[in-house]
């Protein structure tokens, strides 16, 4: 039988509006976010798309986002879970209330993610930009008595991305549009991926809160072997696949700081955590 692999939504955690989509930062200028991001679940996706219990477990990030526009046209990014806490409560017996396994957790850095990203499309009303994002294994594998503790993949990819937007007005609202498409090179056996998705804001009290919905989805090609050998209470697994909805808000306490909350979850998924994650966070624009 096929291991039945609980992972987290990671990938879904959500940033400000003003960072992601096609538009690169201007050069010397920024965006810098601290945020808490969580999730605790008792069940999850199968590989057939059902959901199963397991082991009330959480996984709790507090990550630093960045960029900074190298020129017009460049911007570096930074996503680095600075700490990240995996823990697992204990296995109980439902009949002789005897704890079974032990809980367990690790702290530890998890994986980073660095990306380039480029605007093909310069002073334009519908910009198109690319970037390479590099997903370097920092985290750890393996933690814990059982080896099923992570805060990482153990695996280095490499992840192509096209974005396209519009800023446009619905009166006097400022608004916007954009929608990406990614393919996921993975090492380790893991299966590549292909990523999309489509998100739309709208700033409101001249533009000091900003609305956000999101809509992301990963297809996994199936194409490696890893899942085999993951054992079935393993965060990170391989052939993950779902469709997420998120929900943002930011709002600008001063012209430059503000704070951004979020809750995004699966409508659809295998081999994936079944719970909403949340994520609250203070960021600085330069921009402004």
């Amino acid at each position: 039988m096929k291991n039945i692999i609980t992972t987290i939504l990671l990938l879904v955690a959500t940033t400000s509006i003003f960072a992601g989509g096609p538009w690169p930062q201007k050069k010397g200028k920024g965006y810098f976010k601290l945020s808490e991001w969580w999730v605790v679940f008792d069940q999850h996706y199968t590989d057939a798309g059902r959901i199963d219990p397991n082991i009330t477990t959480g996984v709790f990030n507090t990550s630093l986002y960045g960029e900074y526009g190298i020129t017009d046209r460049l911007t570096a990014i930074i996503n680095a879970p600075l700490i990240s806490r995996n823990y697992n409560n204990n296995l109980v017996s439902l009949t002789t209330n005897e704890v079974l396994i032990q809980g367990e957790s690790i702290n530890t850095i998890g994986d980073i993610d660095l990306s380039f990203k480029y605007g093909l499309t310069s002073h334009s009303n519908f910009p198109i930009s690319i970037s390479l994002l590099l997903g370097l294994p920092t985290g750890t594998t393996g933690g814990g008595t059982l080896g099923n503790l992570q805060t990482g993949d153990g695996e280095f990819n490499q992840m192509i991305q096209l974005d396209a937007g519009s800023g446009f007005k619905i009166g006097k609202t400022n608004a916007y549009i954009s929608s990406y498409l990614g393919f996921n090179n993975r090492t380790r056996e893991f299966s590549e991926e292909v990523r999309y998705g489509v998100e739309a804001g709208a700033g409101l009290f001249n533009s000091k809160l900003w609305l956000v919905g999101k809509l992301n989805v990963i297809e996994s090609l199936k194409n490696g072997s890893t899942a085999e050998s993951v054992t079935s209470t393993s965060l990170f697994a391989n052939n993950s696949e779902f469709s997420s909805l998120a929900i943002e808000a930011n709002y600008y306490i001063t012209d430059k700081v503000g704070i951004s909350v979020s809750a995004a979850g699966a409508i659809r998924g295998e081999i994936i955590a079944a719970a909403p994650s949340y994520s609250f966070g203070v960021f600085y624009d330069m921009n402004k």
